[in-house]
């Protein structure tokens, strides 16, 4: 067993930027508590999810699996996504890189660009970086993601054992630790779209590890796969009046939106539980790690893209072995960079030097973090350059388009009916001033909030003479990021992507590996500096492995065995598949 420190806040802080009534949770005293030397890692991940479920305080719905998992664990209420949307906050949870230091800022790099006479690209961080994955694999964990990935890049063959809507902790091997990604679609915005219904393949978790079940609909989209709403579970009354944010407007169209929401938190809350029994029955509960969060904050408009905190903060709880903390809170503030340097340090190694994050937990957790850090830039087709900083108490953010509104016309998003009926009001002059803040014509070049009397960041206090000492403060600490990761916000996408492929006109591939055999012991290596390099072993061509390996050492080949080999640096084109005899 080794030692872990699990350092807490003493006093009990307002939730970033959320009004919380936190007056029933335990905050401990600094103590040192015992974890299992090579734990299991579970993440349970839902999508586009603010602080609506009852363990941050928001009792709306009844959440038993994620109200239990708290009872038994800590909650993390000041957790922070460093984008608004999925895939560049995906990007930083894999590397630990903050998005806009590797490219991988704008929404989506492979989408969207031809719209704007732009080639498809992939984020291309330094040579040296690996998916988190990919080193917890080298470190003898079997690891699986089911079943999205959304990281800026394709991800190499050696980042996971499976990544599939079957990969599961269930096919690994006896005795092996595992690192084990379960991602849950029901509370994505498209959920709020009509028609509305829960999504069919949720029932994947269910049946995950089986690679034999079908289901309908395998690999339908979001919108798509859908099914019809007289089938879909009501979780909570549909005449439940509920509590509109004043930046949207409170009609019948809104409430029914916010029914959905909680409906399908409350649906995702059943499918969270399925795999938490799933742990249990397999007598693994107790020595395995269950982190819960959200990949960005809520789907709702003005929440879901920006940068406020309602598009930032995510619930995050942990559950450690034996209920270890359990009932507790941790009030540090967190960012999904952290994430990647975490679960080396739970592992009991030490982080990468190129990594950007703090360890929070484990055996190389580093100090609090004072600030998080957060970026927009191009969503779909439609571009902003926002960039944030933010302490325990006040937001600063800098619009590097201050010409630009803040609203930006995305036809994914006006496919929700809330944000239909903004758009109708706002044409017909029946917005309230709080409502059309988000409509304006241009914006500061500067804001900056207090979150702890302003939740909904609404009151720019940027020319206070009371908060001059603050923005000062902010100002620099935002300076001294942007030079630290190498961030140029003034940089168009057309120059990073000449800046990510060396000013050549196309995406860089990796060189083909290259394959020696010395006494028996075949040697891979590449040319391509930070290339990985995965391998199958072949005894029989009826029955090829689905897994590639992560090469490390030297293979012994048996005879009559055949060889699959693969290059790949992340954001370069993976090499051809080398068939070697």
């Amino acid at each position: 067993m080794k030692l872990f420190q699990a350092i807490l806040f003493l006093p009990i802080l307002f939730l970033a930027c959320q009004s919380k009534d936190s007056s029933t949770s335990k905050v401990e005293d600094a103590t040192t508590f015992e974890l299992p030397e090579r734990p299991n890692i579970l993440w349970l991940v839902t999508e586009d999810m603010g602080a609506y479920i009852p363990p941050f305080g928001d009792s709306t719905i009844v959440t038993p699996h994620l109200s239990k998992l708290a009872a038994e664990g800590v909650v993390y209420p000041n957790l922070y996504s460093t984008s608004g949307v999925c895939a560049p906050s995906r990007a930083a949870i894999v590397t630990g890189m903050y998005p806009s230091s590797i490219g991988a800022n704008h929404m989506r790099t492979n989408s969207f660009t031809k719209e704007r006479g732009l080639p498809a690209y992939e984020a291309v961080p330094p040579a040296e970086v690996k998916m988190i994955s990919e080193l917890l694999r080298k470190a003898g964990y079997y690891c699986t993601n089911n079943y999205k990935t959304d990281y800026q890049f394709k991800a190499p063959v050696t980042a996971w054992d499976e990544s599939s809507p079957y990969a599961h902790w269930k096919n690994r091997g006896d005795g092996q630790p595992f690192f084990s990604v379960i991602n849950f679609t029901t509370t994505h915005e498209s959920g709020l779209f009509e028609p509305y219904g829960f999504r069919e393949i949720e029932t994947r978790h269910y049946h995950s590890g089986d690679r034999n079940y079908n289901w309908k609909n395998k690999g339908a989209s979001h919108a798509n796969n859908k099914s019809s709403e007289s089938q879909t579970t009501v979780h909570i009354s549909k005449d439940t009046k509920f509590k509109i944010p004043p930046y949207l407007v409170d009609n019948d169209v809104t409430q029914r939106d916010m029914w959905k929401l909680y409906n399908n938190i409350a649906e995702m809350d059943q499918q969270v539980g399925a795999v938490l029994k799933q742990l249990e029955e397999d007598g693994l509960l107790e020595n395995t790690i269950i982190f819960f969060y959200g990949d960005h904050g809520g789907p709702l408009p003005r929440e879901k893209r920006l940068i406020y905190d309602a598009g930032l903060n995510t619930p995050m709880i942990i559950r450690f072995p034996n209920k270890m903390k359990e009932g507790t809170k941790n009030n540090e503030l967190i960012s999904f960079v952290d994430f990647a340097p975490t679960l080396l340090s739970l592992i009991g190694e030490k982080p990468k030097s190129y990594m950007q994050g703090k360890a929070f937990l484990g055996s190389y957790k580093t100090d609090e973090r004072k600030y998080i850090h957060a970026a927009a830039d191009r969503f779909d087709t439609k571009t902003d350059v926002i960039r944030a900083v933010r302490d325990q108490r006040f937001k600063y953010i800098r619009n590097y388009k201050p010409d630009q509104g803040y609203y930006l016309p995305i036809s994914y998003r006006e496919r929700i009916p809330a944000m239909q009926e903004l758009l109708r009001l706002r044409d017909e002059g029946k917005l309230n001033e709080i409502q059309k803040q988000w409509f304006r014509d241009t914006k500061p070049r500067e804001e900056l909030f207090d979150c702890k009397v302003d939740p909904f960041e609404l009151n720019n206090l940027i020319d206070d003479p009371n908060y001059q000492s603050k923005l000062k403060e902010l100002r620099g600490e935002m300076d001294r990021w942007l030079e630290a990761i190498n961030d140029n916000p003034d940089l168009s996408e057309k120059e990073l992507i000449n800046k990510l492929w060396r000013n050549n006109s196309s995406q860089p591939v990796t060189a083909e590996p290259v394959i020696n055999v010395n006494d028996n012991k075949v040697t891979l290596s590449c040319n391509t500096e930070g290339a990985s390099i995965g391998y199958k072993v072949i005894y029989d061509q009826t029955n090829i492995p689905l897994q590639w390996n992560v090469y490390i050492n030297p293979i012994s080949l048996p005879e009559g065995a055949r060889l699959k080999v693969q290059a790949h640096r992340i954001g370069y084109n993976p090499s051809k598949i080398i068939d070697f005899k």
